[in-house]
Formats: structure tokens, sequence, C-alpha cells
């Protein structure tokens, strides 16, 4: 298995390596970068004192910009000195590949570079919001399985029976309507929107957190986490429980099955000691692609929603300004995230069936 691993790990670099080039290359026929804006504010707003902000802009930005963002309509009419030096500041006038290297040189030590807008190094905002995001992602994901499992298999082994009709009916409501859509609604209903004010509707933590006993900081954790991990919760153990009991219902009619019955073993000894590790071979490998998308995607609307500084919301905002350090910067972080967890999931994969082996695979 280490020699896996290790093979693995080595294929990460090339991947990470591609996903930055594919994205670098697309950002670069994207209109409207930080020059355009500048440029727009400076057209729409009298001229002496817009051009000292976004000078100033620049100037804080300093050369830490690797994307392209000078040559558009926007710069038409535009002073070709001023604008020169604009490039110059925002690090755009290297050729595009110059500044693919020198960004990937700079990701290699962690280092990527400092906001446009909001004069922070960029990793520090990562770290900063990262905790957010992994609050939400982790208990989500944790009431998720903590749900979909069990359920999944009793839908199973009572295919269907009237309990098995009702649940796939409420499990259709509940994949139909998006998760943000639930989390509206837990605000209407419980955060003092129209019915009652009993959950906080901004923040991870109270303003007084540090003053709190230990017992009321975790209280006041989970009360802040209460609507917006359920939103996230109901919004995705739909699919998981499907798939959870098309699994098990593929196993139940295999013939080890119909064998250890024979034997005389109880339904849960069949159950849960010969169906359940080859059943959650293929809820396994949905793991690392759940926790993703809940990580980086679908919390995003959440921490929107709730007013909650992750990463997710991070990445968003980065998108909307075209502050393209935060943008590299979080999509780096995201991918190898993901290419971790992918191989953590594979290494479950041998711990639940000792039976899998990827050394030995051809």
């Amino acid at each position: 298995m280490a020699i896996y691993i290790f093979k693995r790990i080595l294929l990460m670099i090339p991947t990470l390596f591609g996903i930055m080039l594919v994205n670098f290359v697309i950002v670069q026929f994207a209109p409207g970068g930080p020059i355009d804006q500048i440029i727009e504010q400076m057209s729409s707003s009298s001229s002496g004192v817009v051009s000292t902000r976004a000078t100033g802009a620049a100037g804080e930005a300093g050369s830490s910009s690797l994307i392209d963002g000078g040559n558009n309509p926007a710069s038409r009419g535009l002073d070709p000195e001023l604008l020169a030096e604009l490039e110059k500041q925002f690090g755009f006038d290297k050729p595009v590949h110059e500044r693919f290297l020198l960004m990937i040189g700079s990701y290699i030590t962690f280092d990527f570079g400092e906001s446009y807008y909001q004069d922070k190094p960029v990793l520090d905002m990562v770290i900063e919001r990262l905790p957010v995001s992994i609050s939400l992602g982790l208990w989500s994901l944790l009431l998720i399985y903590m749900i979909s499992i069990p359920l999944g298999v009793r839908k199973a082994v009572n295919d269907g029976t009237r309990f098995d009709i009702w649940t796939s009916a409420a499990l259709f409501v509940g994949y139909a309507i998006p998760g943000f859509l639930f989390a509206v609604v837990l605000v209407i209903v419980f955060a003092g929107g129209s019915y009652f004010d009993w959950f906080p509707l901004r923040g991870l933590v109270s303003n007084n957190f540090e003053e709190l006993s230990i017992f009321g900081k975790i209280k006041d954790y989970f009360w802040h986490l209460a609507l917006p991990v359920t939103a996230l919760t109901i919004g995705g153990f739909a699919t998981l429980t499907m798939l959870t009991k098309n699994s098990f219902l593929e196993e139940i009619g295999k013939q080890f099955v119909l064998t250890a019955r024979a034997k005389g073993l109880t339904e849960g000894r069949v159950m849960y000691g010969h169906v359940f590790r080859n059943a959650m071979l293929i809820v396994i490998a949905g793991f690392p692609a759940a926790l993703i998308g809940i990580l980086f995607t679908g919390s995003m609307l959440i921490e929107v929603i709730f007013s909650l500084n992750g990463i997710g919301l991070l990445g968003f905002e980065a998108v909307i300004t075209r502050d393209y350090p935060i943008m590299f910067g979080t999509l780096f972080v995201f991918t190898a995230i993901g290419l971790v967890l992918h191989l953590i999931g594979d290494i479950t994969y041998t711990l639940i069936d000792p039976r899998i082996d990827f050394e030995t695979r051809d």
C-alpha cells in the first residue's frame, strides 16, 4: 500500500499543475479584469479623486497579480503612460508564460500573494475562513451519513413496504428542493423572519464568545451552527440514502447472502456482518466528492444567507471582483484538498475490504 500511496502523491503534482494551467488559460480570455474596473471607476467619477484611489489600489496590490488585464476595449482612450504604469503595478507587463511560472513557483512555497482590494495575504485569509467551512462541512456530512446509512439499510430490508414508499416520497421532496431554499425557510421560521427568534442569523459565534465558559462556548458554537447545518443536511442526505439502499439491494440478492441465511445466521448478522462491507464500498467512493461539494460549493449560498465568512464565500467574492490572487489561491487549496481526500477514500477501501489491493492491480 505504501508504494501505491507514493505513486498517487507523485501523480498529484502534474494533476494540480494541469488544473491550474487550464484555469489560468481560461481567465486570460475573461473580460473585466482589475484594470478594467479601475478604468471604469475613473471614467464614471471625477478624474482627480478616482485616479488617486485607482493608483493607490494598484500600488497596494503590487506585482503579485499574475493575470493579463490591460489589452481590452475598456482601456481605449486612456493615457498609454498611465495604462503602462497600472500594468506594471499589477504585474501585467510580463509575458503570459512568465506570469504563470511565477505563480506556480510562489504557490510551491505557499505564497499566494496579497488581495487586490483587502490588502491582506491570501494565505492568511484562507486560514482565517477555513474553520467556518470545515465546521459546516464536517458536521453536515456527519449528520448526512448518520441519517442516510441506517435509513438506506432499512429501506433495502423493507423494500416495497409502506415505510419504503413514504420515505421515498420524503426523499424526493428533499432532493427536489435545494438546500439554500430550506435555509431561507429556516430563517423565516426560526431566525426572526416572521415567526420565532430562536437562533442567530449571523456569524459562527457570538460577540462575547471569549467571555463564556467552556460549556457556554460549546453551546454558543452549536447554537450558531444549528440552522446552516440543518439546511445542508436536508439538502444532501436524499441522494446518499438512495445510493445506500440500491447498493444493499444489489448485495442482498447475491448467492453468499442466501448461503449465510441458510446457515441460520440472524438477519442483523447477515446485513451487518456480510452485506455491509461490500455494500458500503460504493458509498465510501462518494465520500471525497461529497465533502468537497459541501465544503466549497454546497455551503457557498448557505454562507451568504447566514452571513458566515467561509472559504466558499471568499472564492465567490473573488470571482465577482476579479481578485485574481484569491481566485487562484483558493483554487489551489481546493484542488490540493480534493486530491488528498480522494487518496484517503482509496485507503479507506482497503480498511473496509482487505481483499482490495491497489498495488497488485494491472
